[in-house]
């Protein structure tokens, strides 16, 4: 089976998705490049087309509006793309975190390539961290991606991972993404983002407030089965009401019971939390997927991360 992932590395503990190169800590960003697989450019060229005529080969046309991306190195095709869209380059998801490490004590963990190319990302932990009740430690981190073949925007969004099971979660309140989004029809500029962003404390103690709040919330068994029924109950359409995933809904409960990673910590049992991170455990660990990099590639840009968005909305009206 053909992978996602082109190349990843990492350092200190494997991820939480299993996938990588691992590297000492403190290496140089020329280091991370070459082992995340990110030393190499993305170039275009115009599109062009051969015109056929009466079985026999005809000109070689150009059609301006467009134009292709491709690799540097191996010349493999990314994408087709519009004439005006702007390139964010691998060098440039790397050099992002640059004073990030050396001034504000940030650290990359993890970066790679997903899709041969067509996706792009760097993580680094903030060097926040924050403890709930039973020891259950919870880390800040600051993820940084882009795409080329139009599925994602450049994304700066701040992530949380839960130690004791590797779940994460986007770091947003509620009614907020959370993240800063840059078009590809306008130029990527890292140090408008990170002005964007706030890198600071303000909305990593704000997220963890909550999660405090949702880790004091005891919960009933009938509001646990109408949480989980609201989460993996589809939208109504104009046809029919909304479908239910119960074989998912199922897996989740299992594991807000008991079966999951920290399930019996006093932050989670029977709580708000623990409802939480029974779904951020389901998608990040037992949904079902191809394989372990198509696991993440939902978890962090796809419907995955859609599904841990709604199930935060959800917990969080308990508390409202």
């Amino acid at each position: 089976m053909a992978h996602l992932v082109e190349s990843m590395a990492y350092v200190a503990e494997t991820p939480w998705h299993g996938l990588g190169n691992q590297l000492s800590a403190g290496q140089p960003l020329e280091v991370w490049a070459d082992q995340a697989g990110m030393n190499w450019q993305i170039r275009e060229a115009p599109v062009r087309f051969m015109t056929e005529s009466a079985g026999s080969l005809g000109a070689i046309m150009s059609y301006p509006e467009n134009k292709v991306l491709f690799r540097s190195d191996t010349n493999a095709p990314l994408s087709v793309v519009g004439s005006r869209y702007k390139v964010v380059q691998p060098d440039e998801i790397l050099s992002f975190y640059k004073d990030l490490t050396e001034v504000a004590g940030y650290e990359l963990e993890t970066a790679g390539v997903l899709k041969g190319g067509k996706k792009l990302w760097a993580l680094a932990r903030t060097g926040q961290s924050s403890t709930l009740k039973g020891n259950d430690t919870v880390n800040g981190y600051l993820l940084l991606a882009t795409a080329c073949d139009g599925t994602l925007a450049t994304t700066a969004q701040f992530t949380s991972v839960r130690v004791v099971c590797n779940n994460t979660l986007a770091v947003a309140l509620a009614g907020d993404s959370g993240a800063v989004k840059v078009p590809h029809s306008t130029t990527f500029d890292p140090q408008a983002v990170k002005a964007q962003l706030g890198i600071s404390v303000s909305s990593w103690d704000s997220f963890m407030y909550e999660m405090k709040g949702l880790s004091e919330r005891k919960v009933k068994s009938t509001e646990a089965f109408n949480y989980f029924l609201r989460v993996f109950t589809s939208e109504p359409t104009r046809s029919g009401a909304g479908v239910t995933n119960e074989r998912a809904m199922t897996k989740a409960m299992t594991l807000y019971e008991g079966a999951g990673k920290g399930a019996d910590l006093a932050s989670s049992k029977a709580t708000a939390f623990g409802l939480l991170n029974s779904i951020t455990e389901f998608v990040d660990h037992e949904r079902r997927a191809m394989s372990s990099d198509y696991r993440l590639d939902s978890a962090w840009f796809g419907q995955g991360a859609a599904l841990k968005q709604k199930a935060l909305d959800q917990a969080l009206l308990l508390i409202a």
